[in-house]
């Protein structure tokens, strides 16, 4: 096939250095054009990113060379060139909602890893496995929006990456009542690395300003359904969450409790992860794990350092499956909050879109 040209807006902090290394060699998509602020407008990627280089991984070689463009007011020009953009950019909430709206009736379909347009009613939030259904309300945003082919996806919160997709395949079957969760959230998270943030160095902050509140709302739209012109989100089940910030570089882990109008046996449990996967692993769309859950059976273990990186970053690490006495079961999760929780969960989101055709020219 024929490869879809790309960009990145927003590509010069962490999450868009994470879009340009996964885009770099991409099997379906071209990396054409790089665009940030003012500042780094006109030079090259190499220049723009300087010593901010955040990952543990080089640039890419093809990445540096190509001449960063101005996200805003090289819009239409970008648009002009690719066939979709990504879009990473650190705005305020109300200039990136006009932006990736502006993209979208420049035609150009925008896949989002920002919060602006989670909650925009025809906006789809999608994990690939779990909600790929919800893309059928992409007609009714770009009927809002007066386009043919521009529309906006976006990907959820990083935070929910690890424990959504474990309590997925269990909620229908069995009644999933409540969740009760505490994640444990790596600092790139908030794009930072120990260099850049050091006070994180031997410390744990219990708060992180918003995530909470994503951590317990966002699920709910997931798992709604697409009605008429929008998505609705579910009423049930209940979720309540607590994060907590800790001296990781990579990887959110969850500590999870869970309870079930029909409680289920351990061994059910089990069996429905080992069994589980979606519409990514059907199509076997190119950034898919294979196998999207991994259960671990040794005590110590997932561990962040170890397992963060399993499948390429794309897989959730799940252990600890034990029954609780206030609630049915507890487990952990682990996911890599940039790779599945970001820039990862975007593009696949985009292999998804691309496969299908809703990309199409």
């Amino acid at each position: 096939m024929k490869k879809l040209k790309v960009g990145v807006i927003g590509g010069t902090g962490m999450v868009g250095q994470r879009f340009v290394t996964l885009l770099a060699d991409h099997p379906w998509f071209e990396l054409t054009d790089i665009a940030a602020s003012g500042r780094s407008a006109g030079k090259t990627y190499e220049q723009a990113v300087g010593s901010r280089w955040a990952l543990e991984v080089p640039m890419p070689e093809k990445a540096k060379t190509i001449v960063v463009k101005n996200a805003v007011d090289d819009a239409d020009r970008i648009a002009s060139e690719v066939d979709m953009v990504f879009s990473a950019v650190d705005m305020k909430k109300d200039e990136i909602q006009a932006l990736e709206e502006r993209y979208a009736k420049l035609e150009c379909p925008v896949v989002s890893n920002n919060s602006a347009h989670r909650w925009t009613p025809d906006v789809p939030m999608v994990v690939p496995e779990i909600n790929p259904e919800h893309l059928a309300v992409i007609p009714a945003q770009r009927k809002r929006l007066g386009t043919k082919r521009g529309f906006i996806a976006v990907k959820s919160n990083c935070s929910l990456q690890s424990y959504v997709p474990a309590l997925h395949p269990l909620k229908d079957e069995f009644g999933l009542r409540k969740a009760l969760v505490c994640t444990y959230q790596a600092i790139s998270g908030a794009g930072k690395t120990f260099d850049t943030w050091p006070e994180m160095v031997d410390n744990v902050i219990p708060f992180i300003g918003g995530e909470e509140e994503k951590s317990e709302q966002e699920p709910m739209k997931l798992w709604g359904k697409v009605v008429d012109d929008h998505i609705e989100s579910a009423v049930a089940p209940s979720v309540t969450a607590q994060c907590l910030r800790v001296p990781c570089s990579n990887g959110h882990m969850a500590a999870v409790f869970a309870s079930f109008d029909k409680k289920p046996t351990m061994e059910q449990i089990l069996d429905r992860w080992a069994h589980f996967s979606g519409r990514p692993q059907e199509l076997d769309l190119p950034s898919a794990p294979k196998q999207f859950l991994h259960y671990f059976t040794e005590d110590n273990r997932p561990q962040t350092k170890l397992d963060r990186t399993l499948e390429g970053g794309m897989a959730v690490s799940v252990g600890r499956l034990r029954p609780d006495t206030q609630y049915d079961y507890k487990f952990v999760c682990l996911s890599h909050n940039t790779l599945r929780g970001a820039a990862g969960g975007a593009v696949l989101l985009a292999e998804l879109l691309c496969a299908e055709g809703w990309l199409d020219r």
